[in-house]
């Protein structure tokens, strides 16, 4: 069975995404010479662009055009970081300690992860707000997708934005599951916390534009002063 013609269109445009034609912050041609381009109407590429902003890989802004989605360290943290302070504000971690090793993966990363990758990064990170200790995170990642990471620590706050700018790969969605857990005494050590401290955890799953899975991440979070928020429209 063909696929519909905005569907086409769609992959034609992600592709030219991934191979850097479209690089991120760039502006889209028209409507009009997209269709005149690829062959089809003004109103199939239409609807390949709604499609596309539909999954916030493109957003159109008024009277200017349509821009190929530019994550921002602000936009990034708002998006991907559901972390609240008492009085209701966006939580922004400050950096901890950090530590970067390539390894063999395991083969739960091996059947999660695209590529079926037989050495990840595995990227460990502490975090604290306003002094205080606040998370770790534990992120794996695929060694072939994103070669020399571990040659450019100390990573930046927000890791999809270095994903982006010096690996053109463009983390669209993840799913994050949560359940309760105890601190550890591994963890409480690194933290210099109690280790029978109850803990928010977040198992994650990061998706790039072409719907792989690039990143496996376990956040273990300090809820005594924050709170995990999300809103639902």
């Amino acid at each position: 069975m063909s696929q519909p013609l905005y569907q086409v269109v769609y992959d034609e445009i992600i592709k030219r995404i991934v191979d850097g034609r479209y690089p991120p912050g760039n502006m889209l041609p028209s409507e009009f010479d997209l269709g005149a381009e690829l062959g089809v109407s003004q109103g199939t590429a239409r609807k390949a662009l709604t499609e596309l902003e539909k999954r916030k890989i493109v957003e159109r802004r008024q009277g200017r055009g349509t821009f190929v989605t530019l994550r921002t360290p602000e936009n990034s943290m708002f998006h991907f970081f559901r972390l609240r302070s008492p009085e209701g504000e966006q939580v922004v971690p400050e950096p901890g300690t950090e530590k970067v090793v390539r390894r063999q993966s395991n083969k739960n990363e091996r059947g999660a992860l695209f590529g079926n990758p037989r050495s990840v990064f595995e990227i460990s990170r502490t975090r604290n707000f306003r002094g205080e200790p606040l998370s770790q995170e534990v992120s794996v990642v695929p060694t072939d997708l994103f070669p020399g990471l571990p040659d450019r620590a100390p990573l930046p706050n927000t890791l999809y934005v270095l994903f982006q700018q010096a690996y053109s790969c463009v983390i669209i969605w993840a799913e994050d599951s949560l359940r309760a857990g105890v601190m550890g005494k591994e963890l409480a050590e690194d933290l210099g916390v109690d280790a029978s401290k109850p803990v928010l955890v977040a198992e994650r799953k990061s998706y790039d534009l072409q719907g792989r899975v690039v990143e496996l991440r376990t956040s273990t979070f300090i809820t005594d002063n924050v709170s995990y928020s999300v809103r639902m429209d």
